[in-house]
């Protein structure tokens, strides 16, 4: 069974519910109206109730059992507003300004998820990562024990040498650009949640260098070694190791003549990646040229589950990561 219909199951199993903001979007409604008749959730769609249902009429599809929202007519809107102002307020924020935000429809999804309305949201087929994040860390902000919300992509290889079977966890690949050695064992920590949590994988985290145990000298290459001795330290019982080449990380013959005795080396299904451009390249190559299924960027760190789309998702993209979305609300 392929993975994310092992996802979906899961999603089925415990029934949460997801909001959409972009309710107005066509993909997103066609994308709810599957989800709704597959049972991956229960949905809230903003936006205007009679043009979002005119839309799903002139799609021949239902949406039905969705709520439908107009953040601008909520009841909950003065609710929503008063909350913002309180978690913002030391950041500058006024009332007035709080009242117009909720009328946004990110910033409405953002508080129904702070305010436990709804257990995550999914958005992006039409704003930004950055206007999708922005509101998510301002206001749901890292988990407890977490300093660092980052992304991973759920990888699943036609050549199922690697990994367990094939599945493998790649963090991070769209959010921090050049982390620190403490971002780094945070982003270690979290993609191990992830890879239980979503891949129902043990863990086993390899953090990926040009370099193999000192094999080679610079600065780069010790901030992967101080990020290890960290992530140790958040997560003592974590098999990960490092820093590792990423033959020495998935290959078990040179993972035995570079790290011998490692108990991640060569055999590893998590894998972090030392910056931004390592793991955005890492995982397109993935997926190209070994025909891998890539599933993300999904958010990993975060309080509650938020997650982006591109903006050149498909339908099922939709569909997929709000049932990674709800997953992942399982807790």
């Amino acid at each position: 069974m392929a993975i994310i219909d092992k996802i979906k199951a899961k999603a089925r199993a415990d029934v949460k519910r997801i909001v959409l903001p972009e309710g107005e979007e066509p993909r997103t409604i066609r994308a709810a109206a599957k989800i709704l008749e597959d049972g991956l959730a229960n949905l809230t769609l903003l936006g205007n109730p009679e043009k979002i249902k005119a839309m799903a009429h002139e799609a021949g599809v239902c949406v039905c059992a969705a709520d439908i929202i107009d953040p601008a007519a909520s009841e909950k809107a003065g609710e929503y507003a008063a909350a913002l102002y309180e978690i913002r307020k030391a950041k500058g924020m006024t009332e007035e300004q709080a009242a117009k935000l909720v009328a946004d429809p990110m910033y409405y999804g953002v508080m129904m998820v702070k305010q436990g309305d709804a257990d995550g949201l999914v958005s992006g087929a039409i704003h930004s990562t950055g206007d999708m994040l922005r509101p998510a860390l301002q206001i749901i902000k890292a988990k407890k024990g977490m300093k660092t919300v980052s992304s991973c992509f759920l990888m699943e290889c036609p050549n199922k040498a690697y990994g367990d079977d094939g599945i493998m966890i790649f963090a991070d690949c769209a959010v921090i650009p050049a982390p620190t050695a403490e971002e780094l064992a945070n982003i270690a920590v979290a993609a191990a949640d992830s890879a239980r949590s979503l891949a129902g994988i043990e863990p086993r985290v390899a953090m990926l260098s040009f370099s193999t145990k000192g094999s080679a000298k610079h600065d780069n290459v010790t901030k992967v070694q101080e990020a290890v001795a960290l992530a140790h330290e958040l997560a003592p019982e974590l098999a990960l190791d490092g820093e590792l080449q990423l033959d020495a990380a998935i290959v078990p013959e040179v993972g035995e003549l570079k790290a011998k005795g490692s108990a991640v080396a060569g055999k590893a299904n998590t894998l972090v990646f030392p910056d931004l451009q390592a793991g955005n390249i890492g995982y397109k190559l993935v997926q190209r040229l070994a025909g891998a299924e890539a599933y993300g960027p999904i958010l990993q760190g975060i309080a509650k589950p938020c997650n982006d789309l591109s903006r050149g998702c498909s339908v099922d993209d939709i569909v997929a990561t709000v049932a990674i979305t709800a997953c992942q609300a399982q807790g």
